[in-house]
């Protein structure tokens, strides 16, 4: 059956559904480490702040190298075999971490991990796409991220729970189950690649343009906007257990991530609904205003008042964010160019997450951690102008009615 005619009509299908838990385990794994990797270079190898600031984001660097190439390979390969190449090589590497004794290796393993994870993230994101009915976009692609959402509190929780007692073998080894689990799940999938037609029209095949092949110029504004609160979010993922630890709010930490968690799940069940019923904008403004707010009570002196007003506040706002910024870029371009428009979302999101660190690593001994947040509260306040500018004068009304 050609995927030209045949149009999903439900949503929680079989491979929909396998499609969800393969993500929850490839993200958890992304997460564990992400929060893990900053203190453990800096336990087992005594590295510098801005170096640990490397261990930890030299995995979206790599990341941010495959999802250049991803759309283009997609389009030459097809999606499952991508997929399963890309996550055979994603489970080598995370045994690798065990074995990595200097700083160098460790940072050349992040590397090729996360190029793995570029690649097969890219796949199944795009895949996942074709599975969800077009009335349902936001709703679906919201459900499908709630598996990244649950590892966004999971894998954090666990890292800081497993490595307490300096135990950085078991956080590899878990994120090394996880890996083969994925994996698993999609020797499983039926993906549906797209109409040999659809596959030549991809863009930069024909003009050869590399840019036009890994940018969607019509999934780019959007995408802009999570840039900028994927680099407030960077801040958390990686700052927020050091700066508790720092003001003696150890626990803080590891439940900081749960009540964010248990928000993203809460706001992931009506964004979506809202998004195609209502328009974009219905769910957009509040979502980027109640984040701007979290990431301020972040910059307040920390006590658990304002803790878990964060968490509470960013959980709402970037918890929902992401799957409703997904679905605007999707719904951008033609079927042909999604896996360009996905890849072109998640390497904003990845420049952002990957890279904020770096720089704010080096903020951190002239600001204090209270300084930085400052500093990324009035970034996150910046995304809701730059979204207004590049989306919100002329954004979607309700999808229901275009069915």
């Amino acid at each position: 059956m050609s995927s030209q005619h045949h149009q999903p009509t439900k949503l929680f299908t079989r491979d929909f559904v396998l499609a969800s838990i393969a993500n929850l385990f490839i993200s958890m794994v992304f997460y564990l480490l992400m929060t893990s990797m900053a203190l453990y270079a800096v336990e087992r190898f005594h590295a510098s702040d801005s170096a640990a600031g490397l261990a930890s984001s030299a995995f979206i660097i790599g990341s941010v190298c495959a999802r250049l190439f991803a759309g283009k390979l997609l389009a030459l390969c097809g999606r499952k075999p991508l997929l399963l190449a890309s996550l055979v090589v994603f489970v080598i590497a995370s045994v690798l971490y065990i074995p990595s004794n200097s700083l160098w290796l460790l940072l050349i393993v992040r590397f090729v991990h996360g190029m793995a994870f570029g690649t097969g993230n890219t796949a199944l994101a795009t895949a996942v796409q074709s599975l969800i009915p077009p009335a349902r976009r936001s709703e679906g692609t919201g459900y499908f991220g709630l598996s990244t959402t649950l590892s966004t509190a999971a894998g954090p929780f666990l890292a800081v729970l497993m490595a307490a007692d300096g135990n950085y073998n078991a956080v590899f080894l878990f994120c090394s189950i996880s890996s083969a689990v994925a994996l698993l799940f999609c020797l499983m999938l039926r993906l549906p690649e797209p109409p040999k037609k659809a596959s030549k029209e991809h863009p930069g095949a024909r003009r050869g343009g590399f840019i036009r092949s890994i940018i969607s110029p019509a999934a780019l504004p959007i995408s802009l906007v999570l840039l900028v609160c994927g680099t407030a979010y960077s801040g958390i993922i990686s700052f927020l257990a050091p700066y508790l630890i720092s003001a003696s709010m150890t626990e803080a930490a590891s439940w900081f991530f749960l009540v964010y968690a248990v928000m993203v799940l809460v706001s992931r069940l009506f964004a979506g609904r809202i998004q195609d019923r209502k328009g974009d904008n219905s769910i957009m403004y509040p979502l980027l205003v109640v984040f701007a707010l979290g990431m301020a009570s972040l910059a307040l002196q920390p006590g658990n008042l304002s803790i878990v007003a964060a968490a509470i506040l960013t959980g709402l706002g970037f918890g929902a964010l992401m799957p409703c910024a997904q679905a605007i870029a999707v719904s951008a371009v033609s079927p042909a160019e999604m896996g360009v428009a996905t890849s072109t979302f998640f390497l904003m999101l990845d420049l952002g997450v990957g890279f904020g660190p770096v720089v704010l690593g080096l903020t951190i001994p002239h600001l204090g951690y209270t300084g930085m947040f400052g500093i990324l509260a009035a970034f996150s306040a910046a995304g809701i102008g730059l979204y207004y500018a590049v989306h919100g004068r002329h954004a979607r009304g309700p999808q229901s009615v275009r069915a």
